[in-house]
């Protein structure tokens, strides 16, 4: 167990934080508490070096969810030998699982057979859900990147990361001709459309686009169509990535020069097949599309999400499409937008009507340049946590009392990441999305 105290660099961000945000003492007592609950209740060191990570109230790693909630620990881990090991242990622990499966989104941290055995897909003990994601892939490439990026350290990208960067590249390839040459299904009975796919667990049709294919979404429910556009975009950057890092520690051209050909295809993919003319708000990216013709215009709170382009590194902040798409996805027009007595915000489908998600404010709150915007958001936050002092996945506009998890560690470090962020302190500037600016779309 790990706590605060174990790492005197975590004291002096803490303390930075507080002085940062002193005219509203909430939000340091809560930044304070959310690092502490996430190292001391969620990270849990391997016998084997390695780190897992639990999402909260659930005892299972996510690869999204722990790279996420490890994200705010890497500006202070330059600075600190023990948190950069903590971290590099995860990086280590997320490629051990892609190695076991690729297609899967969640694991046990041992074989005990634990989370969704019943599922008609290929599980095995390991894995809690074998729910295929994108976003599941690029995570753990971003946070492998920024690690480098942060400490200078590449010991992390030894042969077996090597190995899972190459398994990646062959999956997304694999899935770019889904309907021919996809190996996987996946079926769950007795249960909602959004939690199974549809013909005999291949999901709906689809036809090449140059994007890569993806069964669900970030929030684990199922695509309507299959080519989810932010987790495409995403895989874009990750993919640069993994190309820089191909050529400066890999010492690989044949698999950088894969990545960088890979990442064009899907960007020309999402340019030709993903953008949209809205009678309202003009030429703005849709959430999902199949390449027969089909368009699901809607953005759901999960990062990936349409709002998060500038904060993935897609594209800058001032990129005209984005602005008309997050005009669009922060107004009615979005059918997952609510407003209500105590907050408005970006809900999701995966929890009920009128919820709004604390990820999604974070998202709003580091992807604008304007401060006084990001501290309103941050009060509103804090002003919503029912009296817990922690995030949770989502609560009702009029009735914050009203929420679903009470422990949900993503939304606690998202609240995180937007006060360092307010304070001035950012991970490396992304260098590789259009516009040349850093995570949050600022110059």
């Amino acid at each position: 167990m790990y706590t605060l105290d174990y790492f005197s660099v975590l004291h002096d961000l803490n303390c930075t934080i507080t002085e940062g945000t002193s005219a509203y003492p909430k939000l340091g007592h809560m930044f304070k508490s959310m690092l502490d609950n996430t190292l001391s209740s969620t990270i849990q060191r391997q016998p084997d070096g390695t780190t897992f990570v639990i999402t909260g109230d659930i005892p299972a790693m996510w690869l999204r969810d722990s790279a996420a909630q490890i994200r705010p620990f890497l500006v202070p881990a330059g600075q600190d030998e023990k948190l950069a090991d903590l971290i590099e242990g995860l990086v280590r622990r997320q490629t051990a699982f892609i190695l076991l499966d690729p297609y899967a989104n969640a694991f046990n941290d041992s074989p005990s057979g634990q989370g969704h055995q019943n599922d008609r897909t290929a599980m095995n003990p390991w894995l809690w859900e074998r729910k295929y994601e994108i976003d599941s892939l690029c995570y753990p490439l971003q946070l492998a990147y920024l690690l480098w990026k942060e400490t200078g350290r590449t010991s992390h990208l030894d042969h077996k990361f090597h190995s899972a960067a190459r398994v990646i590249l062959d999956i997304w390839r694999t899935e770019q001709h889904h309907e021919t040459d996809s190996p996987y299904y996946f079926e769950r009975f007795d249960c909602p459309p959004s939690d199974t796919l549809p013909r005999g667990g291949k999901g709906a049709e689809v036809a090449y686009t140059g994007m890569t294919w993806s069964g669900f979404r970030p929030s684990d429910d199922a695509c309507v169509y299959g080519y989810l556009i932010p987790s495409n975009m995403f895989a874009v950057v990750v993919l640069g990535y993994l190309a820089k890092i191909c050529r400066d520690v890999l010492r690989d051209p044949k698999l950088e020069a894969e990545a960088e050909n890979l990442a064009a295809e899907i960007r020309h993919g999402i340019e030709s097949y993903g953008v949209v003319d809205h009678p309202e708000y003009g030429k703005i990216y849709a959430y999902e599309t199949d390449g027969i013709g089909n368009h699901l215009l809607m953005d759901d709170a999960n990062v990936p999400s349409l709002l998060s382009i500038p904060y993935l590194g897609y594209t800058s902040a001032d990129d005209p499409v984005y602005q008309n798409t997050r005009r669009f996805v922060l107004s009615h027009a979005n059918p997952y937008y609510y407003q209500g007595t105590a907050a408005a915000g970006v809900g999701s489908p995966h929890t009920p009507d009128r919820y709004i998600w604390p990820i999604a404010l974070a998202i709003q709150g580091l992807t604008t340049t304007d401060r006084e915007e990001k501290l309103r958001l941050l009060r509103l936050m804090a002003d919503t946590d029912a009296g817990t002092g922690m995030m949770h996945e989502g609560f009702l506009v009029d009735d914050p009392a009203r929420y679903t998890r009470p422990w949900f560690s993503w939304a606690n470090m998202m609240f995180c990441e937007l006060i360092m962020d307010y304070c001035g302190i950012r991970v490396k500037a992304n260098d590789i999305g259009g516009g040349h600016r850093d995570h949050h779309g600022n110059q």
